[in-house]
């Protein structure tokens, strides 16, 4: 028998400790490892939100991930890549109401041109939202996939300085059961340590409850972000698309949406509570399953959001999972709305701030002593 206050106190923790804070059912004692992260982010990272405007520009995707909406085997999607205007438009947009960084996300694509198109872009947002308030002007996260260190190279000095490449499981065998053979989860790991040599501010993310996924599996995906160095999480529950070879789970899924929803808020608290200093988002998923997702994630120690910048007119052609949400919504109403959000939860946002994640400085600041 664990001793739940004892474990929350500690300042290291096994495998085993992560294990028994995962398997907690009790609302107390859920309550005491929510309060705990909380207090964790407080101290680490304060209380301010930092806003991450996502522009989804393509869904043109090269690899065949058997849960994702955009595989490339998916006919029943319309893809479409935002022109250069378009794209400035919306990074504007977003420097103008003070959200201070971006993300701009696609789906995965290695080829000259998709890399000479995102350079450009890159350079253009740096130039293009300079201020006062912004003297380097946004900062840029990329998600854009698998790329080889050159080209890590090229977008790291266009002025990106964040990249977010999610492993989804760090577990080997469940990585093969979720990927055709030719997606390599050894390659993966290989781009992630790619990018931190290149000088990225590194994020990645994963499932949570998919498939013969267990409780030991996430721990060890906790213990994969400290072992990888991350400087950014991003997680969420798995939740099913049907479009995709996963579709038949539909009705399974729907019996363990509480269940999952649940185990995703605390893997966001366990990580913040054994990681401390990392940034981490409240994902969207976790709004898809619950109206109230997003702000739960920020009470359980998430202390980024991403409210969606993606046009109107191509987001329902952006979808990873099933039942995304502000699909009709236009820029600033998602922003009056996660500004509303964010209030209900006591916390405010940092206007035109980066939001660097305190993880990747203060580990500079180690290894350099």
């Amino acid at each position: 028998m664990y001793d739940i206050d004892n474990i929350l106190n500690q300042t290291g923790f096994t495998k085993s400790d992560i294990i028994e804070l995962l398997s907690v059912e009790d609302k107390g004692e859920i309550d005491k490892i929510r309060l705990r992260a909380y207090e964790i982010m407080k101290q680490n990272c304060g209380e301010e939100v930092y806003l991450r405007g996502l522009i989804e520009f393509s869904n043109y995707c090269i690899n065949d991930c058997y849960y994702c909406g955009i595989r490339k085997s998916n006919s029943n999607v319309e893809r479409y890549i935002l022109n250069k205007d378009e794209i400035i438009e919306s990074a504007k947009w977003c420097a103008d109401n003070g959200y201070g960084s971006l993300v701009l996300q696609s789906g995965e694509r290695t080829d000259d041109q998709f890399i000479d198109f995102i350079e450009d872009i890159v350079r253009t947002i740096k130039t293009e939202t300079r201020s006062q308030k912004l003297p380097e002007g946004l900062g840029v996260t990329l998600c854009v996939g698998e790329q080889t260190l050159e080209n890590y190279k090229r977008l790291y000095n266009a002025g990106s300085h964040r990249y977010l490449l999610r492993i989804e499981t760090s577990s080997e065998k469940l990585y093969a059961e979720l990927h055709p053979d030719y997606q390599s989860f050894q390659k993966r790991v290989e781009c992630l340590k790619l990018l931190k040599l290149t000088g990225f501010q590194v994020g990645t993310g994963v499932m949570i409850g998919f498939p013969n996924q267990t409780l030991e599996d996430l721990a060890n995906d906790i213990l994969f972000f400290k072992e990888m160095d991350i400087d950014m999480i991003g997680m969420g529950p798995y939740i099913v698309h049907n479009q995709t070879p996963m579709s038949d789970l539909s009705d399974i899924y729907k019996g363990r949406k509480q269940e999952i929803y649940q185990l995703a808020l605390k893997m966001i608290a366990i990580t913040r509570i054994v990681l401390k200093d990392v940034n981490i988002a409240a994902t969207t998923a976790l709004q898809a399953m619950y109206p109230m997702g997003r702000e739960a994630g920020l009470m359980y120690g998430a202390n980024i959001i991403m409210p969606l910048l993606t046009p109107t007119g191509v987001r329902e052609q952006y979808q990873l999972y099933e039942g995304k949400p502000c699909l009709d919504e236009f820029s600033s109403d998602c922003f009056e709305c996660i500004q509303r959000r964010i209030e209900s939860t006591g916390r405010t946002i940092a206007k035109d701030a980066w939001g660097d994640p305190k993880h990747f400085f203060n580990d500079h600041l180690r290894s350099d002593f």
